[in-house]
């Protein structure tokens, strides 16, 4: 039962993933069937669409369908043009309008990147034609109506197989970036009684920053799933600004712990940093917790009463004179320690607030999915 039970907990952490893999089938399959059910030239590029276009959420695949088709639409229309208006008779004459259908395509893309498919429809719409002597307007035709087929299928699969809200995986990704977050601060923390080099600090700071990326990212697809009334709750815009102004308090932080804190003051601000950073990433491992599960933002007091301890020590090291007498250096670091918990004291507080939005959107959560 054991292993039985560790499997289950191992494929049931990954069903996104797996999602995603019985999507991808459904779709390509159906793509197939109906390519060939409807006498299409080539089905191959029905299946390969709708390969490209069903995403890991349902934003996802809006974008992607969208890019596609406007990329093919437009390169059959250029390439079917340009086969049509500039007739040739030689090898040396489809060479001069392979070139002048790619660079302009090509140059297009590199501006815009969701057009890339633009310049392999040209490419196909104007060399199909010389191995299956089709004319060029047959093949841009064949071409748009493989693509759509596949585009359509692979919305649909979308849709309605096992289908995944980018509002579903934001709680995910927020949760793990804040986990990370508390982890840094704590490790940042307890430098300034051993210091750190600049290669340790990158190490710390790299998981959040590619974290922070993919966050955005799936931001994008909600607010997109949003826009389309696929899916409604809370904006994604306040969740994500507050996790990345937290993401710079901790690189505030990690600057100011390059170097340790003088004995002295070390002995003083021992205690309330240590409560500080226990309380801190409590708190946001179980703010973590809280977007998971859809439930209510953890208690915020104990936030306060670290800080409102750490602020008293501070206030009792500058009036002992325990920073007088060391480089201007040391006394910067100090006072830039101070300022950036105050930041993340404000923002931990935008994070409360935040993270009992989502929990009050996650009570008619059920009905929304159903929708």
């Amino acid at each position: 039962m054991t292993r039985a039970r560790q499997l289950f907990d191992r494929v049931r952490a990954r069903r996104t993933q797996l999602g995603l893999a019985i999507r991808v089938t459904v779709a390509a399959t159906a793509a197939y069937a109906i390519a060939t059910a409807l006498h299409l030239l080539l089905p191959l590029w029905a299946v390969l669409t709708s390969l490209i276009v069903t995403q890991m959420s349902v934003g996802r695949s809006l974008k992607a369908t969208r890019d596609y088709m406007l990329g093919t639409i437009g390169g059959a229309l250029y390439g079917g043009a340009i086969a049509i208006l500039i007739p040739y008779s030689s090898e040396a004459g489809l060479l001069g309008l392979l070139v002048l259908s790619v660079a302009p395509l090509a140059f297009i893309a590199a501006i815009n990147p969701s057009l890339s498919a633009a310049t392999v429809t040209a490419v196909i719409v104007l060399l199909v034609p010389t191995l299956h002597h089709a004319d060029p307007l047959t093949s841009a035709i064949d071409r748009v109506s493989e693509v759509g087929v596949g585009a359509v299928t692979g919305l649909l699969v979308s849709f309605l197989v096992l289908p995944s809200r980018a509002v579903r995986q934001i709680r995910a990704s927020a949760a793990v970036l804040l986990e990370l977050i508390a982890d840094a601060l704590a490790e940042l923390l307890a430098g300034l009684t051993r210091g750190r080099d600049n290669d340790a600090l990158h190490r710390i700071q790299d998981g959040i920053g590619t974290a922070m990326v993919n966050l955005n990212a799936i931001g994008s697809e909600a607010e997109r799933e949003r826009a389309a009334r696929l899916s409604s709750g809370p904006d994604t815009g306040p969740l994500l600004r507050t996790i990345l102004r937290l993401r710079h308090d901790v690189v505030m932080i990690g600057r100011a712990t390059v170097v340790p804190l003088p004995v002295e003051v070390q002995l003083r601000l021992a205690a309330p940093l240590s409560e500080v950073s226990t309380v801190i990433a409590r708190f946001l491992r179980s703010a973590a917790g809280a977007l998971r599960e859809g439930a209510g933002a953890p208690p915020i007091h104990p936030v306060h009463v670290a800080l409102q301890h750490y602020a008293e020590a501070v206030a009792s090291v500058r009036q002992d004179g325990l920073i007088r007498g060391h480089a201007s250096d040391t006394a910067e670091r100090f006072f830039a320690l101070g300022f950036s918990l105050e930041q993340m004291h404000q923002n931990l507080g935008d994070l409360d607030r935040v993270v009992g939005e989502w929990s009050e959107a996650s009570t008619d959560k059920t009905a929304r999915v159903a929708e």
